[in-house]
Order: structure tokens, then sequence, then C-alpha cells
């Protein structure tokens, strides 16, 4: 950011406005667009556009000197003021490595309060919607300008739902890195070993950037044993003091191994237009361990006694899951419209493999004929391999989104400001597992929606029309959702914005939303594992309990009714802090949800009863 102060008038004045320049620019950043602004804008001591028809370089209507302020591009422009705005200093003062270590420790201010979506905030590259996060992982911290964290009402400005707050990242013009990190970790009491190397390419120049991040990562697994834990459930343990005990071949955190590669390739194609372009293959594998196979020898003499083998291995469960993941968005200028597409697709291919408990019946065959003793060496040759169960699933995305931003006509107030969009999503599972009956699985969703949101100046001081009041919005929004397999959904709300002064603002937000199950819940199939670990509030004790799951195509939609109360009072006596106010109220009617596992209200027993 630059500013030049005009010369005329009074010198020490304008050495004083020269020496306020960078505070007006700062001022004018929030009244750029979204795409930012390309030129500059002549502005007074108040941050507010001046009007210098006759060139002297004085505000023809205060006198002022007038201040050439060239904003940043990229910055939001938003009637709702940014509750947190980061310099390049303040996002080196975290000391950081990484966009998603900025974002962990933003998390307090990036988190919405609204509590109804857990996929963190929207994100915006300089001021433009993105397919997904993959095309900012691996750019490093140093190539980031300035960070914005503004509220959830300005998520309806760029096609989403007002559920999340918004976090705009600004990048530098030029910046060029070659960075690799290696980290590793060492257990200690009852911990794990991990190790992961990431290397990362980013070049950005002449409004072009590439970034390219390869990724690989191994980690050990912990075991009950390692934990001091020990099942002693009857049956699973071992008589013996020599046989291997069940705790060591029990883990609570599987093996895994993952490798990644990820490569975001974005350049203007014309004049007011870019394209970004982003791919990703993934690969992970995980293992853990299930426990022994044990079995129950009888002497001559009719003594039982448990024994427990790693023969021919431990129970074991291997889970290999490819990704691969593609997306693309293109921003442009079609008159005085702002246009952004953006699509994104993924193909998760998850092979788990499950052994199923080995044949030991030939050991008491043994027993029997007197070649083998109830407390001897185990013989591998007599154990007989029980063969594997496979469960296969293949999980199909796209998510399409098309948005166009505008000035359709003005008020007295200012330019009404309108979001249309209009978007199409697809998901699809398909599933096979030899442990049921069931067979293949075949999960489908369609997703098409329309919607807008409509900001109307109702107040202004620039403008000059009700200025004694401040600025005063109003939003109103809907959209509407087709599921192929449910039927509508309809979303609907309003908002009003007032900020008296620059520095002090508050909004009212209602929300009414409708929300369908997820295909999880309307279709997967009725399933039975046994020997789960959970912990059981009654006995006061972990127990391996049979645990049945599955899905009702019964379940009704989500009724969601919010209301949204918010203050923000820039502080004026210290620097770049924010004092903000939230109240929310939430109301869901027919949701659907897992069976909770929370302790239960303990009621003080009834003498007698």
């Amino acid at each position: 950011m630059s500013a030049l102060a005009v010369a005329g008038g009074d010198g020490a004045r304008a050495a004083e406005q020269a020496a306020q320049a960078p505070a007006l620019a700062a001022e004018v950043d929030g009244t750029t667009g979204a795409a930012g602004g390309t030129g500059q804008q002549m502005v007074n001591s108040q941050g507010q556009p001046g009007v210098d028809a006759n060139g002297d370089g004085i505000d023809d209507a205060t006198g002022e000197i007038l201040v050439n302020a060239y904003p940043i591009k990229g910055v939001v422009k938003a009637d709702q003021p940014p509750i947190v705005t980061l310099d390049e200093e303040e996002i080196a003062s975290y000391g950081v490595s990484s966009i998603q270590e900025l974002l962990s420790v933003l998390a307090p201010q990036t988190g919405s309060g609204r509590g109804r979506s857990s996929d963190g905030p929207v994100i915006l590259l300089n001021g433009m919607r993105i397919s997904n996060f993959r095309e900012m992982r691996g750019l490093p911290p140093e190539a980031i300008r300035r960070v914005e964290v503004l509220p959830e009402e300005v998520a309806l400005k760029y096609g989403y739902r007002p559920d999340q707050r918004v976090v705009n990242f600004i990048l530098k013009d030029h910046y060029k890195s070659l960075s690799t990190e290696t980290e590793a970790s060492a257990p200690g009491n009852g911990s794990y070993a991990a190790l992961s190397e990431e290397a990362t390419l980013a070049k950005i120049a002449n409004k072009a950037r590439v970034n390219i991040t390869g990724t690989v990562s191994t980690q050990g697994a912990v075991t009950e044993a390692e934990r001091g834990i020990s099942q002693s459930t009857t049956g699973t343990g071992s008589s013996v003091a020599s046989d291997p005990k069940q705790a060591d071949y029990r883990t609570l955190q599987a093996k895994a191994d993952s490798a990644a590669l990820n490569a975001t390739w974005s350049k203007p194609i014309g004049l007011g237009t870019g394209l970004t372009l982003n791919a990703l293959a993934q690969r992970d594998y995980s293992r853990s361990w299930n426990g022994l196979n044990t079995v129950t020898l009888t002497d001559t003499d009719g003594t039982s006694v448990n024994r427990t083998t790693t023969a021919p291995e431990p129970l074991t469960t291997r889970v290999y899951t490819t990704t691969l993941s593609a997306g693309a968005g293109l921003n442009t200028g079609i008159g005085a419209w702002q246009l952004s597409v953006t699509a994104d697709g993924s193909h998760v291919t998850t092979d788990t493999r499950i052994d199923r408990s080995a044949d030991l019946s030939g050991l008491q065959d043994m027993v029997d004929d007197g070649s083998l003793s109830a407390t001897g060496a185990l013989p591998t040759g007599a154990i007989v391999a029980g063969g594997i169960d496979r469960a296969l699933s293949r999980t199909d995305s796209l998510t399409t989104l098309a948005t166009a931003n505008g000035q359709p006509f003005r008020l007295p107030g200012g330019p009404a400001s309108l979001t249309v969009k209009t978007g199409f999503a697809y998901s699809g599972i398909h599933s096979t597992d030899t442990r049921t009956t069931t067979g293949a699985i075949e999960l489908k969703r369609g997703d098409a929606q329309v919607g807008f949101s409509l900001d109307l100046p109702i107040t202004s001081t620039r403008e000059n029309f009700g200025g004694f009041l401040g600025n005063l919005s109003l939003n109103l929004n809907g959209e509407a959702h087709t599921l192929s397999d449910f039927g509508g959904l309809y979303d609907y709300g309003a908002g009003l914005t007032w900020r008296p002064t620059t520095k002090l603002s508050f909004t009212a937000t209602f929300i009414g939303a409708e929300a369908a199950p997820t295909l999880s819940q309307l279709g997967a199939p009725t399933t039975t594992t046994q020997n789960v670990a959970i912990y059981d509030f009654i006995k006061g004790a972990t127990v391996l309990a049979t645990v049945t799951s599955g899905g009702n195509p019964d379940l009704l939609k989500q009724r969601q009714r919010d209301v949204k109360l918010a203050g923000n009072w820039t502080l004026p006596f210290l620097t770049n802090s924010t004092f903000v106010v939230e109240y929310f109220r939430n109301r869901s009617f027919n949701t659907s949800n897992s069976f909770p596992c929370s302790p239960p209200k303990w009621k003080r027993p009834i003498p007698g009863g």
C-alpha cells in the first residue's frame, strides 16, 4: 500500500496529510470491490472520498488537501467490518510455518459461534472464492500480505450460507520460495514415533501463481500394553505365563503411512479473467491389531487351559485408501458484474481387509491323542488361517457453484448489491462387505440449488442520505434445493447492519433453514460389530460390546431457526484491537443423530424404591 500527498495549499498541512496517508489508505481498503481496486482514490482526512473538480488537490467541499490512496487489491467490500485484520508483521509474530497452522492459532477468531457447521471458515484468496482449500495448501505464511477475518454474514456474498466466518488471504504480488520441513517425534512413556517430510515450491509473479507440495509421513502404533490397559474378559487371556499377552497386540492407535502430491496453477487468461487449476493424488495405509487367536484346551485329566498364539499372525485390520481430487476456478467480469465459477471433484477408494480368527481345533485333537500337552508349546502346523474379510467402498463427489455479483440499481442510500447463485452437487457411495449378506450398497444424491442475497443501503453518510443515523443496510436472502433422494429444502434469512461510526457496528440476523439427513443416515445397511470397546457408565468400566448401526429411510428433514445479535467496536485506546460481542439463539426440530454416548443423569435413590 502506498500513498502520495498532492501538492498545493499550506505546506505544513500538506506534510501532516502526507504523514496520515497510510492510515487513510487503510480506511479506503474497505471500500474496494472483491476483486480489489487497480487505481487510486482521492480521500480527505476522514478517509472519505473527496471532490476536486478544478484539479488543485483541495476538496471542493471541505477545503482539505486530498490524498491519493492506493487500495490493497483483494480486500473484501462488506457492510460488516472485519473481526480481525493482520498485516505481514502480525502474521510473522505467530511463528507458524504453514497456512494450516495459522488457521489453527486463529481458530478462536475464525470459529463461528452459531454452532451449525463443523467445516471451518469459508476461505477466500485475494477476495475471490476458491474451489477447495487444496489450492492454498503448502503456501508459506511469508507469501501472505494480509489476512482478514469477517463475520458470517459476509459469506452470503460468495454463495455460502451464513453459518461460517470468512477468512480472506491476500497474497503478495511477487514471491518465490523452495522450502522443506522435517518433523520427527520420539516416543516417551506409552507414546509413539512419527516422522514427516514436506517440500513446497511456491512462485507468484505477474498475477500468476504456481505452488506444488509433496508430503510423506509415517506414524507408529500405540498398543494397550504401552498405555497400561489390559482386557480381563473371561476367555480372551491365557493361563500360561509364556503365552503372548493380548494387550501387546491390541492397538489404540494404528500404524499409519501416507504420501501425497498437490499442485496448483493459476494464471490470467485475459483482461479481468483468471483461471485456477488444482490436482491432488494421495495414498494412505493403516494397520491395527485386534488381538490374538485364542483356544481353550482340555487336558486328559479334565483341566481346561486358555491359550493365546500369534500364529499364523495377530488378528489385523489393514486399510488402503487412495484419493484423487481435482478442482478448477474461473473469475471474470461480464459488464458491471463479477462472475465466479468453481468446480471440485474427488474419487476416494477405501479397501479394508480384516483377518478372521484362525481354526485352532486341530490343537485339541493333538491334546486328545497325547502328542501335545495343554500347556506346551503350540505347533504352528496345526493352526489353519481363518482367511480375510474384505470391505471395499468407493466415494465420488462433485460440487459446482456459479455466482454473479453486481449492483443492479441505486437507492437514495447508495447502490444495491445483489449476488445470485446456482450450482449442483453430487455424492455417491458404492460399498461391498463380505461380512454381510446384503450385497452391494449403492447410495446416490444429487443436489441442485438456486439462491440470492440482496443488500439494500437504507442510510449512508457517503451519499448524505440520513447520514445523521450513520450507515444502515438491510440484507434479504433465500435459496432452494432439490435433492434427488429426499425432495425440496428451503432457506431464507434477513439481517440489519448499523454502523453509527466507522469504528462501531451492530448486526441483527435471522436465519430459517432446512437440512436433510445424510446418505448414510437414510440408507446405510444395518450392521452388527462384535467386541467393540465401549465405556459403560453404569458399571464404570470399559466393556467389549456388540454394536448395531444402520440407517432409517423414514427420517424427516431438520428445521432450523437461528437468531444472532452482534456488536463490533474497534477500540480507540489499543492498537489493532477489536471488541466483539455476539449472542446466538439456535433452535432445531426433527434432528437426526447417532445414539448418544453420554453419562446418564444420576438420580438420588428413592427410599424403598
